[in-house]
């Protein structure tokens, strides 16, 4: 398995630390370690070889080997490797929800309690918003893929993408200007930083399916 480092990661911690935010950033990205480890163990145990490890400013990420043979095996008009992706992408935010359930029942001090509960929560949020490839955008993608097929799943996912970052952008906003928070800004500018990043691979897979149908 591969492993890099995103070198923003270090830009990410001197803003942090100098905001004076690099404690509660620094409990956040173990909890993202934890929450990757999740979708690696869902991944396994359904037969996955996980291919690359990679820790960013914003998380921790992991791709998984496609084996040929999942692509063969059909559900509806997708394939089960869209079932496997979908219920991987789920195991983050469900390890999540454990972490809490478990930290709920413990005797911990109130500070520390509520830094888990914020931190896991926090990560919930993010990663289930429906903008791909966070988690919530690869499970819509996943079931437009298996009812629709994966054109339409791609084009669907993109505009979905593109709707839900606007109102986040626009809730964030609000919120920057109330809280005069840095992270909030770092957040949204990175969702859009992926978001170019994916639409420009859409944009680059709608003309190769363009031109097969043109053949």
């Amino acid at each position: 398995m591969r492993f890099r480092i995103d070198l923003k990661i270090f830009l990410f911690l001197i803003l942090f630390y100098v905001t004076k935010q690099i404690e509660i950033y620094t409990v956040i990205m173990f909890f993202a370690i934890i929450h990757e480890l999740g979708h690696m163990v869902a991944g396994l145990l359904m037969g996955m070889k996980p291919e690359k490890l990679e820790i960013m400013p914003y998380g921790v990420s992991v791709s998984f080997k496609l084996m040929p043979k999942d692509y063969n095996r059909k559900i509806k008009k997708g394939n089960q490797l869209e079932l496997k992706k979908i219920l991987v992408a789920l195991a983050g935010p469900i390890t999540n929800f454990i972490i809490i359930a478990i930290v709920l029942q413990m005797n911990m001090n109130l500070v520390s309690t509520l830094m888990i509960l914020y931190s896991n929560l926090v990560l919930i949020l993010f990663n289930l918003l429906p903008i791909y490839p966070l988690d919530g955008g690869r499970m819509i993608k996943g079931i437009l893929h298996i009812f629709l097929g994966k054109m339409k799943a791609e084009k669907y996912m993109n505009y979905i993408s593109f709707v839900t970052l606007m109102i986040v952008t626009f809730v964030s906003s609000i919120a920057i200007y109330q809280l005069q928070n840095i992270a909030i800004f770092l957040v949204v500018l990175m969702l859009w930083v992926i978001f170019i990043r994916e639409d420009r691979v859409y944009e680059k897979r709608n003309k190769m399916y363009h031109l097969i149908e043109k053949i």
